[in-house]
């Protein structure tokens, strides 16, 4: 897959660093967007969308999927990873190929060179929907980066700190961008405002998150 990213942006003014060790990447997933969409549709069809509850009961607003070795999991017992879905008993779809060059590319673009994700979270938002301020620390290795590439609506990205009452950075993230952020800013707070109402080309009314990592 590795041709499919050979016209991809040079270093330059689509980079924005978010904070050290954060970087946002202006349209590097764009384009192969219609790829990684079309690959989101075949593990969908084998691992639907479904909305998770959380350790207090809560029903999640984002939907959500997983392929790769494990996938990411909520219930009342707790979040886990999981090598199985819960919903139908049959492993995660394996992570498309196109997924995993697009991770790797976009880490080491970010100064994260062999990236190599067992896991890729599929978030789907509706207007509305948002996520709250969070870390990502049930993987095992969090010495690798974490690679979120956003498809279809353009969405507020919020970023934080090391510590939920950091100031938080607002950002616009569009059709085809990418934030990878690791090393120092592993563990930093981050989430989605509620999505505008809107409609995409593509995809409608929709936003589409790949949030890829280590979780092994």
């Amino acid at each position: 897959m590795a041709d499919l990213f050979d016209n991809l942006p040079s270093p330059g003014p689509r980079e924005e660093t978010l904070a050290e060790g954060a970087v946002l990447l202006r349209g590097f997933a764009g384009d192969v967007a219609e790829t990684l969409l079309a690959a989101v549709d075949a593990v969908a069809a084998a691992a639907p969308f479904r909305h998770l509850v959380t350790p207090g009961g809560y029903l999640m607003s984002v939907a959500m999927t997983n392929c790769g070795v494990v996938g990411w999991v909520s219930d009342r017992s707790g979040y886990r990873y999981d090598t199985h879905d819960p919903t139908t008993g049959e492993p995660w779809p394996p992570l498309p190929a196109a997924f995993l060059a697009l991770a790797a590319g976009a880490a080491a673009r970010a100064g994260f060179p062999g990236f190599a994700p067992d896991a890729c979270l599929i978030n789907r938002y509706e207007p509305g929907t948002r996520l709250s301020l969070h870390q990502d620390r049930d993987e095992r290795d969090t010495g690798a980066p974490i690679v979120s590439v956003s498809l279809g609506l353009p969405a507020t990205f919020l970023f934080g700190g090391l510590q939920r009452s950091d100031p938080t950075r607002k950002v616009r993230v569009e059709h085809g961008d990418v934030a990878v952020w690791g090393g120092p800013a592993r563990l930093a707070f981050h989430g989605v405002a509620p999505l505008a109402e809107g409609s995409h080309a593509r995809v409608g009314r929709q936003r589409i998150n790949l949030t890829f990592r280590k979780a092994l």
